[in-house]
């Protein structure tokens, strides 16, 4: 068997920069993992290849090749994807980015959640905008060039790209199990770290512990306590990437038992130990 593979997202932008783009490919015999999440940053990803569907504020649709989602800051969303090969870049960038350079347009665009579709000319000069993007970011992230191509790119997206109707009558936010759930939800959003049990949880959101239970599994697609740990482990990806804490006093800042312990779920979870996975990013920052 295949070992598992698992992109994990940045979250965080570098200090001092707009943006980040990588590129993120999968075999088919590759697994993906993902589940329901936020960060605080806009996600902009191109698909290549893909099939599978986007979870997200305006419902569900189902994704093909040569697809664009859009995430806005700190909403909530996710991806289930068909075990074959798969590949897109993923562009996260600083929602000051749109005042900054004054696109106004731009700014009216990206406002909610969408899954976007292009004909097929506009699109391969989004991949086109994109592999240049990509390479200027490797080169200088803060450069001119680097700026001007992201402008361009999103400009370019906003003028030609049209959303795609969701297969699900209501968007995620607006579900009544949703609502129910806002308390716990906005608990994650504000926290690195929720302690709750699951009875406690519950009790936050006026619900009994059973209900609470199947609503958040229903919702979320995985048990409360297992989402809880992932957004532990997601935040200790963002906190190495931002941060110049030690492994362990991200360890201890997060409330996990022991850095061991720490240390063997991040590599279950994102197939790297921490340290590799800050060496990794220290190496791509240099270049």
């Amino acid at each position: 068997m295949a070992k598992q593979k698992v992109y994990c997202e940045p979250f965080c932008i570098q200090k001092g920069y707009d943006f980040e783009v990588h590129h993120v490919s999968y075999e088919s015999n590759l697994g993906y993992s993902c589940f329901m999440h936020f960060h605080e940053v806009h996600e902009l990803i191109v698909f290549e290849q893909i099939d599978g569907v986007y979870f997200y504020s305006q419902g569900q649709s189902e994704l093909q090749d040569h697809d664009i989602v859009f995430t806005p800051s700190m909403e909530t969303h996710d991806f289930e994807l068909v075990d074959k090969a798969k590949s897109w870049f993923i562009i996260q960038f600083l929602p000051a980015f749109l005042t900054k350079e004054k696109l106004h347009n731009a700014a009216a665009f990206f406002q909610q959640g969408m899954h976007l579709r292009m004909p097929v000319e506009h699109f391969a000069a989004v991949m086109t905008q994109v592999k240049w993007l990509h390479q200027a970011y490797e080169q200088d992230p803060q450069s001119d060039k680097s700026n001007t191509l992201l402008k361009l790119l999103l400009l370019w997206i906003s003028e030609h790209a049209s959303s795609v109707t969701s297969t699900q009558a209501q968007g995620l936010n607006q579900t009544k199990g949703y609502e129910r759930l806002l308390p716990i939800v906005e608990l994650f959003k504000q926290q690195t770290a929720v302690e709750l049990q699951l009875e406690q949880a519950a009790d936050l959101c006026h619900l009994s512990p059973s209900y609470f239970s199947r609503l958040f599994k229903s919702v979320f697609r995985c048990n409360y306590s297992e989402y809880a740990n992932r957004h532990k482990l997601y935040n200790a990806a963002r906190m190495l990437s931002q941060s110049k804490l030690s492994i362990t006093d991200i360890a201890f800042e997060l409330n996990f038992s022991t850095p061991s312990h720490f240390i063997a779920l991040f590599k279950k979870q994102f197939g790297v130990t921490p340290k590799k996975y800050k060496m990794q990013l220290e190496t791509r920052l240099e270049r």
